[in-house]
């Protein structure tokens, strides 16, 4: 690289100086964060991580030299190469469920036909039909939140946010929704599983003997900062 092409000293001080103001950004996000997947700490998360990449190539480049540290990604991580300032996003969604009690699937079924005009539920249609009847009533995440009321089990869940270079057309997308997305337009993802969870072991030690289900109730899955 010839001298004209390399970083300046201000620039490599500036990025310095983006990297210190983003570790206090960090720091105050996590010690004011609200629960454990505050999406406040995940987005400082991802600054830092920014500014500590800027830095260092700034760094290399000027002088030679790397720094002591690496902020981590995912191991199955893809790098964005989308556009700096989308004009728009997507928002993909995926929940996975178990019917564990199909009884009560279809009980909460009846009760919603039973009690609205627009819903119908033909008595040997099976969860299927439930499923049918509820996803019409309530709001995906609703049943997310009551998942237990309704007889479910929660699996694995994740969320991608894509960035577009312009609104899609109306319409466009709706017969194939997530088959267009390129995973290096993914600008944020956050992945909730039991795989993150803290070791069986410990749950069982946290478990109060008296009080059986207290701790299944309090405990939920971990999140990945993209």
């Amino acid at each position: 690289m010839s001298d004209a092409a390399l970083p300046t000293v201000a620039e490599v001080r500036a990025a310095a100086e983006a990297v210190k103001a983003a570790l206090d950004r960090h720091l105050a996000a996590v010690e004011s964060r609200i629960g454990d997947e505050d999406p406040a700490v995940y987005a400082a998360f991802n600054e830092l991580a920014a500014a500590a990449e800027e830095y260092d190539e700034l760094l290399y480049d000027r002088y030679d030299e790397v720094t002591p540290f690496e902020i981590p990604t995912p191991e199955d991580g893809v790098p964005y190469t989308g556009p700096a300032e989308p004009a728009a996003f997507s928002v993909f969604i995926r929940r996975d469920y178990a019917v564990v009690e199909p009884a009560r699937l279809v009980a909460q079924a009846e009760r919603v036909a039973a009690h609205d005009r627009e819903s119908e539920f033909v008595d040997d249609s099976g969860t299927a039909g439930a499923l049918g009847v509820l996803f019409g009533e309530y709001e995906p995440d609703e049943i997310a939140s009551r998942y237990k009321e309704f007889g479910l089990e929660e699996g694995d869940s994740t969320l991608w946010i894509a960035a577009l270079e312009e609104v899609a057309e109306p319409g466009d997308w709706l017969d194939a929704p997530f088959g267009q997305t390129d995973p290096q337009d993914v600008l944020h993802r956050f992945d909730v599983s039991s795989v993150f969870d803290d070791d069986p072991e410990d749950a069982e030690d946290a478990e109060d003997p008296e009080e059986p289900g207290e701790f299944e109730e309090a405990a939920e899955p971990g999140l990945t900062p993209a």
